[in-house]
């Protein structure tokens, strides 16, 4: 059991994020520096391993994030596992492919994209400031990440070598690269990349969910037909927590996470439930207060105590909260407009909640309930009475 301090850990205000511009062997590139690397929850990718990280727990999944001047450009890479990107801040170019040219698509705040496993991929800020995105790394041992070869030949033009072990050695800091008892990371050759699976800019745009082009869903939770409720989702990647028969994510493969936006009207509240799941909360717009409790107890008894946090969502910063497993929960708009959150839960499998008793029953009474397959539904076509 969590005692309340170790609760208030788990709160990551986005003023509290610390980052690292030596986080991988591109640092050394003109081109691509400053960047600023930040690890926010789980082990990381890093290849510095003095990069600051928020949380260390293991979630299932990896959460992250990138800051970038204008017209910098994070080269060439690849992962072993789902990578997505969510971007908060700014505009971006996303680049993949490289066999040989680069395919292109943009995204602005608000819109996430998917990208497959074991191709290479890369961005770039084209926006006018600096920009932000959120990233999200499927698995707590992600494999690394395999840059391409113009990237480790750019590198050691610059003095910084990446050796088969994956350790960084920069001549530029004093170090010596020494060829005989040290060996460079041998990156694919060009007919290993030519074998590559080619993403063409139509099936990249599917991987691609813009926020203008949400789906809400009223039904999605089963509190929304109950006074103080009335929260919406709007899934986009896997099986998530939606409690919707239409809940349909427009990126449906595995991830080993799901991502889904909750919005939550002015006023309204998320009531209590429990998860089997750990799960992210990252605030985009709005006050939210987040109240947790390791025992059952009603949504009124979770609400008169003070809350964990209140995580706020802004146009250049999200704060989040990593939600251990099993407590209850209530999340409470405590802002002057609407709030929305957006939830990271690991898992391909979908994932079922709890709501305290008080719940069900004010459901019921409003003639709703969760038939056997976990959705809302009308009371009176799932009572067994009616059988």
């Amino acid at each position: 059991m969590l005692t309340p301090s170790q609760l208030k850990e788990r709160f990551i205000p986005f003023s509290s994020l610390r980052y690292s511009t030596e986080a991988f062997i591109d640092y050394c590139i003109p081109e691509c520096a400053p960047k600023k690397n930040y690890a926010l929850i789980g082990p990381g990718v890093s290849q510095n391993p003095n990069q600051p990280v928020s949380l260390r727990e293991k979630h299932g999944f990896q959460v992250g994030g990138v800051a970038m001047p204008p017209g910098k450009i994070n080269p060439p890479h690849m992962h072993f596992t789902a990578e997505v990107f969510m971007c908060t801040k700014g505009q971006w170019d996303f680049h993949w492919g490289f066999n040989p040219d680069p395919m292109k698509a943009r995204l602005g705040p608000g819109d996430i994209a998917s990208v497959p496993t074991w191709i290479y991929r890369g961005f770039q800020n084209t926006g006018q400031d600096e920009g932000f995105m959120f990233t999200a790394l499927g698995q707590d041992d992600t494999g690394g990440i395999l840059w391409g070869p113009q990237t480790l030949e750019a590198a050691r033009a610059n003095g910084v070598h990446l050796t088969e072990d994956y350790r960084i050695i920069d001549e530029n800091s004093g170090q010596a690269w020494d060829p005989a008892s040290m060996k460079h990371l041998q990156p694919m050759t060009n007919s290993e990349i030519n074998q590559l699976k080619r993403w063409l800019p139509d099936q990249m745009s599917q991987r691609v969910v813009r926020h203008s082009d949400l789906e809400w869903q009223a039904d999605a939770l089963l509190d929304a037909v109950i006074p103080g409720g009335g929260a919406q989702m709007a899934p986009v990647i896997g099986l998530g927590m939606s409690e919707s028969r239409v809940h349909s994510a427009p990126i449906n493969n595995a991830h080993g996470f799901s991502i889904e936006w909750l919005r939550i009207p002015v006023g309204g509240h998320v009531s209590a439930h429990s998860l089997s799941e750990k799960q992210v909360l990252s605030v985009y717009e709005g006050s939210v207060a987040i109240h947790v409790g390791h025992e059952i107890q009603t949504t009124d008894a979770l609400f008169s105590d003070d809350p964990v946090c209140i995580a706020h969502g802004m146009p250049d910063a999200w704060d989040s909260f990593a939600m251990p497993a099993q407590v209850w929960r209530c999340l409470r708009n405590v802002g002057d407009g609407p709030a929305t959150v957006l939830l990271m839960t690991p898992g391909d499998a979908r994932k079922r909640i709890t709501w305290a008793p008080e719940v069900v029953d004010a459901a019921a009474q409003a003639g709703y309930s969760i038939d056997a397959n976990g959705y809302v539904a009308l009371k009176r076509f799932t009572d067994r009475s009616q059988r």
